[in-house]
Parts: structure tokens; sequence; C-alpha cells
């Protein structure tokens, strides 16, 4: 093994402050799995709702095996994930950590997210030879936690923003939605977008599209249990070949730069849309330069690219936007796909919406 070390030699210092970040970024990979561990059992939930206890009771009140569980629990104190009492050796979870860890629908739960990246671990094969080969990876070929978290990352921030914020920072369309609008869903994986719509606008009809059909299933499913299947339906396809026109409102929420063609995507989108028709085009929130994207969250969305966005958009084509395009690169897809005003509608901490127009 070369240990050749360059000209002007080693600093210390720096090599032990950045072995320690990377053995601490190691401890935080072993918890994502002990974090959705907890979450598929249910002793996150148990811990907040029995209060602080010891080990023998939230073993029983769990239903998992308590030599293990102090194990866990010793490792989820270590990380603080759970607060440890050594006093009378109990455990217990603050009302941060309950929300962070326990908080199913909370826009700062993070157990959406975990399951995702389990997910990635999974078929950690297919992701190594992914980036050796250059081949893309269709979405249909992950592990189904993938699907699943997704939508539980994404709906919290849906149900916090959508209905109330970014459509009603499109020009006029709040108004049409509420006289009766024709509305498409492109890319609606389990459908909480389309739901959550169709829930707030009961004269106009949805269409959620998906070309990945479990996803499509899951939507179904989704709306009958929100009693809107009456304006809405769900479709499985390709977001370059359905054949609905004249369209009032297209959304697409994190999906096109999964698309391997996002130029003749939006061409098509513009052309099914009516003459005044809006898309709205959710995307990460992200600066236009790499370096405007060195922080956490660019992390997140550069690691998720990597494994999930840009393969996707290899296994349909030649270009990959990745999942950190920025603003100006959108835009331009969007120009050269025809749409004449674009601008930028509404932002979180995460996420940019742009209000395009033919």
């Amino acid at each position: 093994m070369d240990m050749t070390i360059a000209p002007g030699g080693l600093d210390e210092q720096r090599l032990a402050e950045f072995a320690g970040k990377a053995a601490g970024d190691l401890a935080a990979a072993m918890g994502v799995l002990l974090a959705y561990m907890g979450d598929r059992t249910g002793i996150y939930r148990a811990l907040r709702d029995t209060g602080r206890c010891d080990v023998a009771t939230l073993a029983r009140t769990a239903g998992v095996d308590e030599r293990y569980l102090l194990e866990w629990l010793s490792a989820q104190a270590a990380a603080g994930y759970v607060n440890y009492h050594p006093e009378d050796a109990t455990f217990s979870l603050s009302p941060e950590q309950a929300i962070v860890l326990a908080g199913e629908g909370h826009p700062a739960c993070v157990q959406g997210f975990a399951q995702s990246v389990v997910g990635q671990y999974a078929r950690y094969e297919q992701a190594v030879e992914t980036l050796r080969s250059g081949a893309g990876r269709p979405w249909g070929e992950h592990h189904d936690c993938l699907f699943c978290g997704t939508d539980r990352f994404f709906r919290p921030g849906y149900m916090a923003h959508l209905v109330p914020e970014w459509l009603p920072a499109l020009d006029g369309v709040v108004e049409r939605l509420k006289a009766g609008a024709t509305v498409m869903d492109i890319g609606c994986g389990h459908g909480s977008s389309t739901v959550l719509m169709a829930e707030a606008w009961p004269r106009s009809t949805f269409i959620g599209l998906d070309f990945h059909a479990p996803s499509i299933e899951a939507a179904q499913a989704s709306a009958e249990a929100a009693g809107v299947t009456g304006n809405t339906r769900f479709v499985t396809g390709g977001a370059g070949e359905y054949e609905e026109t004249g369209l009032d409102l297209i959304c697409m929420f994190d999906s096109l730069h999964d698309m391997g063609d996002p130029v003749r995507i939006a061409r098509h989108i513009r052309e099914s849309l009516k003459p005044d028709g809006v898309l709205m085009l959710v995307e990460p929130l992200a600066g236009d330069a790499l370096e405007d994207n060195l922080h956490l969250v660019g992390q997140l969305f550069y690691s998720a690219s990597t494994l999930i966005c840009t393969p996707a958009a290899r296994s349909q084509g030649e270009v990959a936007l990745g999942a950190q395009a920025g603003e100006k690169r959108l835009t331009e897809v969007l120009r050269e796909a025809g749409f004449t005003r674009v601008r930028r509608a509404a932002e979180t901490d995460t996420n940019m919406v742009l209000e395009a127009r033919p």
C-alpha cells in the first residue's frame, strides 16, 4: 500500500480532525439502520407513549427482545437519540426527539428518509456496478424501501406547503381550481400530492401519472382511503407519452431532473396545456454553481442524485440534470421547450417552486 506523503509533510491535527469526522459519519451510517429498526419495531413510539421507563418495561410494551433492546438503547443513548438516566437505569425521549423519530407526518420526522437510505444499502451492489459502468438504473430496480420512504419523506412537506402556499403563489390558479380545472400530476409516485389537491378542490379533476406501476397501485389505494376517487384517476405511463390535452395545470414534484430528455418532456407538457395553462415545477432548492451547494442539504441531495436521480435519468436518455440542477439550468430547459414566462413563485428550505407559462 502506497503511503507516500506529499511534499510539505502531514498535518497531524488535520489528520485527526478529518479521521474524527469520518468516524462520526460511520457511526451515523450505523445509526440510520438502528433508527429504521426503531421505527419498524415501534420502539420509538412505545417509548414516547410510555414515557421514561426501564428496559424490561419497554421490551414488553414494544414486543421486542429485552437483551437486544438494551444494546440498541445503549447505542441510541450514545448517539443522542434517546436519553439515559443512570440514577435509575431508565430511558426516555424528549418531545423534540419524539417528533424527529416518531412524529409520522411532521416535516421534521426523518424516518422516511432513513427508510430510503436503508433501501440503498440493501441493493448496494447495484449502486457500485452503476458507478463503475456508467449504465442507467431505472427507478423500478430499487428496493421497495425507496418507494415507501420517498412518499413518507415528501408527504409532510406537501401537507404543509402545497395547498396553503405553493398553489396560491401561482397567478390565478386557485380561482381556476375552485371553479373546476383539469390537473395532471406527473411523477405522482404514491399519489400524496394528487390526493391533497383533490381533497382541497372537489370541483376539479386530477390525473396522477407515473411510469412505476406499483406506485400507481399505491396511489389508487390512497385515493380510495381518502374518498376522492370521484375526481381522481391514476395512469401508468411515461411523462412524454400521455395523450391528454387542454390541461389547466400540470404539476411536477422533484421529478423532472429524473428524466433523461427533460427538454422533450417539458415540450410535451407545454403542448398539452391550454394556451393559458400553467406548469408548476417543484425542484430541490439549489444554487447554480457547485460551490453554492457545498453544505448539508447539498450533500444529501447530491448523494441521492448519485444513487437514484442521475441513474434514473440515464436509463431513459442522454441528459442527466441531477438533483442540484439549479434555477438557471431549469429555466434554460423550460425556455428551450417553448415556455416564455418562468419565475420562482415560492420556496422552502429545501425546494423551489417555478411557475412556467407557454
